[in-house]
């Protein structure tokens, strides 16, 4: 072979190692895995590169790329580095277990973080409940966190029959996002901020008759389950036992207060109405 062959032989393997090679810098450039992260991958063995420059910089083959993207796949699924590396490098490893595993694990941590946000609600809408009194609305729901879910079931059983306890589910709560329970927790928030008005006020009269009517909505004709609640609703202790948030008993009173008015004007507006019922 002539020295002109043995030139063009050795530029034509130049060239595919050169091919085969990707540097560092477009290594970060085609996955978004920055300088920094492929270094310490180097440094804990979990991706090592295939060669590096004479100045020492690293060098990755399309092998390593691939191995690569295995690995942000498994971490975007939420594996640690050791069990990547493991799963990578052991080749009989039972990777259903693995991601059975994994998949039992983000169960957990999404219900987790469902409860999270759960307590986030609460305390967001109980600070509307409360106004200006936020320090309250941390005490309040700190009370309600004394009891359990279970403890709540088994007094509303002992409190309710059957049929009142799928009416105790229509309940707004506070912690819900649904229009309806955000509803509730503003005319709450409003009747508070006009507690000072009085019973009779025009603000507070409106807010009961949108109160009333929302609960006809919900339980029309369910009288004695309202009567129930409603004395339910005024034992603190009763109330924080089924799970219902907190309202001071002054608050209560006005609206008691402010109910009567309401239906005292019904009647004399509607006299027709009260003699046919």
């Amino acid at each position: 072979m002539t020295s002109r062959h043995l030139k063009l032989r050795d530029y034509i393997i130049y060239q595919r190692r050169c091919c085969a090679t990707i540097p560092i810098q477009d290594v970060t450039k085609q996955t978004g895995i920055t300088v920094r992260t492929l270094r310490y991958y180097d440094q804990i063995g979990l991706l090592n590169p295939s060669a590096k420059t004479p100045g020492g910089h690293r060098i990755y083959s399309h092998d390593d790329l691939m191995r690569l993207k295995h690995i942000q796949f498994l971490k975007q699924m939420g594996f640690r580095l050791q069990e990547i590396d493991d799963m990578l490098t052991i080749q009989d490893r039972d990777w259903s277990a693995s991601l059975n595993n994994q998949l039992a694990y983000v169960l957990e941590e999404q219900e987790k973080l469902k409860q999270m946000e759960n307590y986030l609600r609460e305390l967001l809408h109980s600070m509307a409940f409360e106004g200006e009194a936020k320090g309250a609305a941390v005490r309040k729901l700190i009370q309600l966190s004394g009891r359990s879910q279970e403890s709540r079931k088994k007094y509303r059983k002992l409190l309710f029959e059957e049929h009142e306890q799928k009416l105790v589910s229509r309940l707004p709560k506070v912690n819900g996002d649904d229009p309806d329970s955000l509803e509730w927790i503003g005319l709450i928030a409003q009747l508070r901020k006009n507690r000072d008005a009085g019973p009779d006020a025009p603000q507070v009269q409106r807010i009961v008759r949108r109160i009333l009517e929302k609960t006809d909505e919900s339980f029309s004709g369910e009288d004695e389950f309202l009567d129930k609640l409603w004395k339910i609703r005024k034992c603190p202790e009763q109330s924080a036992q089924i799970g219902m948030y907190p309202l001071e008993p002054e608050l209560l009173e006005l609206f008691e207060q402010a109910y009567e008015v309401y239906l005292t004007r019904q009647q004399t507006q509607h006299p027709e109405q009260e003699a046919d019922s």
